[in-house]
């Protein structure tokens, strides 16, 4: 049964590339492994791509990280097993979540896979294209807010000015 937490199916190959990206990156580069050290990457924007084991139990260690990759503007992809994560991480123990910080020599790898990611997940854009909706309605009514307090403002500085005279 798919977790709740997979938004989209990853394809085999993607998969394959993005462990060896991985196991390069971890001799050559900087990787965050972990869920929690994954979040920290996407959150100072350092990430340039995030790979998530499918089967992480409790769902909860994991769930937040397509949300942050998509408001990060980060790609991510899943792979089936916790276990060949952290084996490519070089773990010997199961890893839930690896972030690339620094590809090294996978840079190739890593640009490749985000290639194939970003024309994969149409729903990625659509989420997109829903951001900038909301965000250039946010703008406008500040704009009124602000108009009508100005005066009030003034108002009061100008009363609180005459009654120090």
């Amino acid at each position: 049964m798919a977790k709740s937490y997979v938004k989209f199916e990853t394809p085999k190959d993607v998969q394959a590339k993005a462990l060896e990206a991985i196991t390069v990156a971890a001799d050559t580069g900087k990787i965050r492994k972990g869920a929690n050290e994954t979040t920290k990457g996407i959150e100072a924007g350092n990430a340039s791509l995030v790979v998530i084991a499918e089967d992480v139990d409790p769902e909860e260690v994991v769930m937040h990280l397509p949300m942050l990759c998509d408001e990060k503007n980060v790609p991510y992809c899943y792979v089936p097993t916790k276990k060949e994560l952290g084996a490519a991480a070089g773990l010997s123990v199961p890893c839930a979540a690896v972030a690339i910080e620094k590809p090294g020599n996978a840079a190739e790898l890593v640009k490749d896979i985000s290639e194939k990611l970003g024309k994969g997940k149409p729903e990625h854009k659509e989420a997109k294209a829903g951001q900038e909706k909301r965000e250039e309605k946010k703008p406008e009514p500040a704009k009124e807010a602000g108009k009508e307090k100005k005066p009030q403002r003034a108002k009061k500085e100008k009363a609180k000015s005459e009654e120090k005279k």
